[in-house]
């Protein structure tokens, strides 16, 4: 569990951020990295956390209909915190244990990708909470470059990727696959391997009944596999289908500081701990050389700029480092929403400017001092997810039926 971080921790870990990232300068500012407008909560003796967590613990007990009233800004339509639901699989992409099986093979295997090199689980390893681990993936390869969000739970996303492109997990299949910035897979390469390899044309054949092996069946066994790279085993989880002592004191003192004083269900709510929507959180370097536009790069709606889809929170402390800039460990950007985050401040030549994003106005400075944060941090790694082993495991690859090409020297 985190240490309680003294209040002067969160202004150092703003302020380095901050000059880190290129962003403080007369036109950007740390929305008061502590607030003058709403000054810091007191600290809580060990007596008196003990006894607040006792009395949130009969509160929290029964089912989520019972609890505290949450802090919800007035206009948002939220969902409780509760246990994920069961997946659905669309009508066009029907599961079956061999595609799961084709899926998953592809997954792994990297001679999908044009260099031969990069699979899948290079940006998505289980191991990592089907992330990366890195603050960006494939920096260099494209502009702005971001971090590789988790794929687990992405059945419930209404809209994938960063900027939410796709609108399905075979459209992010295949976005991945194809781009040129990402594996830049081409179709007759990938049909190809599969043709040339007698484990995958068993495998597609079981996965697919009466069908050639084409690229979209490759498509819907990645999917198929995606859909099951699911959630619901956390401590959290446990939780709330009813064991109350799966949760340490100082993680249920963040529980209800999520749902409350901290205002993070108003974005983080559901099964899922995300609203699915698109915001502003102040990071989008407007006019900087690592400019990121986010979901206007999609919409070219000027009311997109600068917005990105907001993440997950289950396995927050898996996937670190976090948002799409990858530049924060938990600590700090826990500091940072306790600030408000950034605020753009505009240079006289944008005056006028009608593309100048606008934080969202769900942020604010929040007042929350060490324990708060430390609690807050707590409960957040509760919702991590157990590693199973046969899940970290690679499989071993097909190989080839086509003979190996000799390059003479």
């Amino acid at each position: 569990m985190h240490e309680p971080r003294p209040v002067t921790s969160a202004r150092l870990v703003v302020s380095l951020v901050l000059v880190w990232a290129g962003s403080w300068s007369p036109g950007v500012e740390a929305a008061d990295p502590l607030p003058a407008r709403r000054s810091s909560r007191l600290e809580k003796t060990t007596a008196e956390r003990s006894e607040t967590a006792s009395r949130l613990r009969e509160l929290y007990r029964g089912p989520p209909a019972g609890w505290p009233a949450a802090t919800i800004d007035p206009g948002v339509e939220w969902r409780e915190l509760g246990l994920l639901p069961l997946v659905e699989h669309p009508e066009s992409n029907p599961p079956n244990e061999a595609k799961t099986a084709l899926g998953r093979l592809l997954f792994h295997d990297p001679r999908l990708s044009a260099s031969g090199q990069l699979a899948c689980v290079s940006c998505h390893d289980p191991a990592r909470g089907w992330a990366d681990g890195r603050a960006v993936s494939q920096p260099g390869h494209g502009i702005p470059a971001r971090n590789a969000p988790t794929i687990r739970n992405a059945v419930w996303q209404s809209a994938l990727f960063w900027d939410g492109r796709a609108a399905t997990l075979e459209r992010q299949v295949e976005e991945s696959l194809t781009n040129p910035t990402e594996m830049a897979a081409d179709p007759d390469h990938v049909v190809a391997l599969l043709s040339q390899c007698a484990d995958y044309r068993k495998l597609f054949a079981r996965a697919f009944a009466g069908r050639a092996i084409d690229f979209a069946g490759v498509v819907d066994a990645l999917a198929s596999f995606e859909r099951t790279v699911v959630g619901g085993r956390s401590r959290f989880d446990d939780f709330l289908r009813g064991d109350a002592s799966a949760l340490a004191d100082a993680e249920l003192l963040g529980l209800d500081l999520f749902r409350r004083d901290a205002r993070c269900l108003t974005c983080h709510h559901g099964p899922i701990l995300s609203d699915g929507r698109f915001h502003d959180v102040g990071l989008s370097f407007y006019g900087r050389p690592n400019e990121d536009l986010g979901r206007y790069a999609v919409t070219t709606d000027p009311a997109d700029i600068g917005r990105f889809r907001t993440p997950s929170l289950r396995d927050a402390t898996q996937t670190q480092p976090l948002t799409h800039t990858g530049m924060f460990e938990l600590p700090g950007l826990l500091a940072m929403y306790n600030a408000g985050m950034p605020v753009l401040r505009r240079h006289p030549h944008q005056e006028g400017d009608p593309l100048f994003p606008v934080k969202s106005p769900h942020l604010r400075p929040l007042g929350l001092n060490g324990q708060d944060l430390g609690d807050l941090a707590a409960f957040l790694a509760a919702l991590a997810e157990p590693v199973p082993r046969s899940a970290v495991r690679s499989p071993d690859l097909p190989r080839s039926d086509a003979p190996a090409v000799v390059v003479e020297r």
